[in-house]
């Protein structure tokens, strides 16, 4: 800032205005100081101006994987609002499960983020008691109990595999399968899927379990592995869209009538999900929305304000083609 000042002419106060408060500068002086900055490259120091402020301007954000569609359109709606508010988020990715996720939170919390958003309910006891000492607002993500660390925007797993088995045996189906990742909200799925079954006294059930994260292939290998132990008819519930359009393919390869002879569920609402051929059912779970609210929560509470501490954005089952 001082190399910027002597070459523009003016003092280092008066460049800390242009850059922070410009309306109180002169025109003449503001555009001269400008034009230094964009000669010279000068990057302001936001640690330092933390440091004076007690503000980073930054926010953290954890997720297993950003190749996973479900998880870049949240992070996109959370990057866009928080720019609004002169906010840039700082990306980590924990995978699955998130063994990463303790020492990125070393990190993080000793580079002082003003708020941190996290995927998922489940950390480790050390993860919890650095997150509860921080005094950084947190929000938790996709996922839904009464104890959050701090604020919450997210959906039962557990509601979702109820819903599912109901669809499905409103459908007609007697004979199901099951064709998911090992990560723990999908098995949240899996088990509450299962167990609805066997309240209306369905027991044998065929589960092919993959490891995370999902793919194509695995969904089509996964629906041959299904088919060594189950007969058809048969439905299938799989974890993500990402397997079901990989069974949806293998089943086609296989020349099985879908829905006749199998139907297939998805999860997720993936954009190419309403163009397979048949399109896919599926539950739409509102990504954008998660996001934004996210960053609304954590807004708020940087802010001071009375915020929403859990917000339960729901899910809705999607009926197409392949049911």
């Amino acid at each position: 800032m001082k190399d910027v000042a002597k070459l523009a002419g003016v003092s280092p106060i008066t460049v800390s205005r242009v850059l922070n408060r410009p309306e109180i500068v002169a025109t003449g002086t503001a555009e001269r100081v400008r034009e230094v900055i964009e000669r010279t490259g000068y990057v302001p120091n936001l640690l330092a101006g933390g440091l004076a402020s007690r503000k980073t301007k930054f926010v953290a954000a954890i997720v297993p994987a950003i190749s996973n569609q479900v998880f870049s359109e949240a992070i996109q709606s959370l990057t866009d609002r928080l720019w609004e508010s002169g906010y840039q988020v700082l990306l980590g990715t924990s995978g699955y499960p998130a063994s990463r996720e303790e020492d990125l939170l070393a990190a993080i919390l000793s580079r002082r983020p003003d708020g941190i958003f996290l995927t998922g309910i489940s950390h480790s006891a050390e993860s919890c008691r650095r997150l509860v000492t921080a005094n950084v607002p947190i929000v938790e993500v996709w996922d839904l109990t009464p104890t959050p660390i701090d604020m919450l925007v997210g959906f039962s797993h557990e509601n979702v595999g109820h819903a599912v088995a109901e669809h499905l045996l409103g459908r007609g189906y007697v004979r199901f399968g099951v064709i998911s990742a090992d990560d723990a909200r999908a098995e949240v799925r899996r088990k509450a899927f299962l167990s609805h079954l066997s309240t209306r006294g369905i027991a044998d059930l065929s589960t092919v379990l993959v490891p995370a994260p999902s793919s194509f292939r695995l969904g089509r290998e996964g629906l041959g592995r299904l088919l060594e132990e189950a007969h058809l008819p048969l439905a299938v519930f799989c974890s993500s869209d990402t397997l079901a359009h990989g069974v949806l393919a293998e089943a086609r390869s296989r020349r099985i009538s879908v829905p006749g002879n199998l139907g297939i569920v998805g999860f997720g609402d993936l954009d190419f999900a309403a163009h397979t051929f048949p399109p896919l059912s599926t539950v739409r779970i509102d990504r954008t929305a998660i996001g934004r609210r996210a960053a609304d929560a954590l807004l708020g509470r940087i802010e001071g304000k009375d915020v929403e501490r859990i917000a339960d954005i729901g899910f809705q089952v999607i009926e197409r083609g392949t049911t």
